[in-house]
C-alpha cells in the first residue's frame, strides 16, 4: 500500500498535541497529505438533545484547528481539515469510521478512561468497519516516526496478513524487523498439502529483512508476551491483526486485541 494520505484524529485533550506531532512527522517522512479530523463527545446536555455543537465544542474545534494548521505549516506538510459537527456518541463514531475510509492510514489515540473526550469504542469501530489500517498512538510517552525497530505478531491469519502488507512502507529501511510467530490452530482435514510458505521471504521481496522467532502458544499470556518482546527488542512499532482468532475458541476472539489496546506501550498498527 502507499502512504500518500494520512488521517489523524485530533481533539481538545492534552494528548492530542503529541499525537499530532507524531502524525506530522510521519506525513513529512512519506511526503503525504495529512488530514486532521476533529471529533469529540459533547458534554452539554441541551446540545446533545438538539444534535448541534455547543459553544464549548465550537471553541474547542477552533482552537484545535489553529494548532493543527500551525503544526502542518511549520513542518511544510500539506494539511486538510475535517470536523464532526456535533458530539453525540453515535455521530462521532460513525463519522470517524466514514472519514477513515478516505485515507491510506488512520492515526487514532489509545483510549484513556481518565482523560478521554471520545467514545470508548471509537478505535474498535474504526478498525472493524473502516476497511483501513489503524495506527494507535499510546496515551503515555512521546514517539518519533515509527519503523526503526518493528515487531510483527504473526499467526498466518487473514487479519495478520493484511496488517503486514499495510505496514510494509513503515518497515522499509528498518534497522530490525522481528516476526514473532504463533500457531493459528490446526488446518482442516481437507485442506490439502500447503506449499512451503514463509512470511520472512515475502517481506524480503519488499526489501524488508526480518528475523523469525517462535512464541509458545498460551491463551492467557500471548498479549503480555508480545508487549514484553517489544520492550526487549526496543521496538518502536508493533504490527498485528486486529480482532482475529489466535488459535483459540471463538469465545476468545478479539481478546488479545482488546488487551493490547488497553495496555499498549508503543505505537501499534492493526488491520482487520
Amino acid at each position: 500500500m502507499s502512504m500518500r494520505h494520512l488521517l489523524v484524529h485530533v481533539d481538545a485533550s492534552e494528548r492530542s498535541v503529541a499525537r499530532l506531532e507524531f502524525a506530522v512527522a510521519l506525513a513529512k517522512r512519506f511526503q503525504a497529505k495529512l488530514t486532521g479530523l476533529f471529533a469529540q463527545k459533547e458534554s452539554f446536555g441541551p446540545s446533545l438533545v438538539a444534535r448541534r455543537a455547543s459553544e464549548h465544542l465550537l471553541r474547542a474545534m477552533e482552537d484545535t484547528r489553529a494548532i493543527f494548521e500551525e503544526a502542518t505549516r511549520a513542518a511544510g506538510v500539506q494539511g486538510e481539515w475535517w470536523q464532526v459537527e456535533h458530539g453525540e456518541h453515535t455521530n462521532v463514531v460513525t463519522q470517524t469510521v466514514i472519514c477513515a475510509r478516505y485515507a491510506d492510514l488512520a492515526i487514532l489515540g489509545q483510549h484513556d478512561p481518565e482523560a478521554s473526550v471520545v467514545p470508548e469504542d471509537m478505535v474498535e469501530q474504526v478498525l472493524l468497519n473502516s476497511g483501513r489500517p489503524v495506527l494507535v498512538f499510546p496515551n503515555i510517552g512521546r514517539f518519533g516516526p515509527p519503523g526503526r525497530k518493528v515487531l510483527i505478531a504473526w499467526n498466518g491469519s487473514r487479519e495478520a496478513a493484511r496488517a503486514v502488507n499495510d505496514a510494509v512502507p513503515l518497515m522499509q529501511g528498518a534497522e530490525s524487523v522481528t516476526v514473532l510467530a504463533v500457531h493459528a490452530g490446526e488446518a482442516p482435514p481437507d485442506a490439502g498439502k500447503v506449499p512451503q510458505v514463509d512470511i520472512v521471504a515475502h517481506l524480503r521481496t519488499h526489501g524488508v529483512e526480518a528475523t523469525y522467532e517462535r512464541l509458545p502458544l498460551s491463551e492467557i499470556a500471548f498479549a503480555d508476551a508480545v508487549l514484553n518482546r517489544c520492550y526487549e527488542t526496543e521496538a518502536d512499532l508493533l504490527v498485528m491483526g486486529g480482532y482475529g482468532q489466535y488459535g483459540f475458541p471463538l469465545f476468545y476472539r478479539g481478546s488479545n486485541t482488546r488487551h493490547i489496546l488497553r495496555t499498549m506501550t508503543l505505537p501499534t498498527l492493526l488491520s482487520h
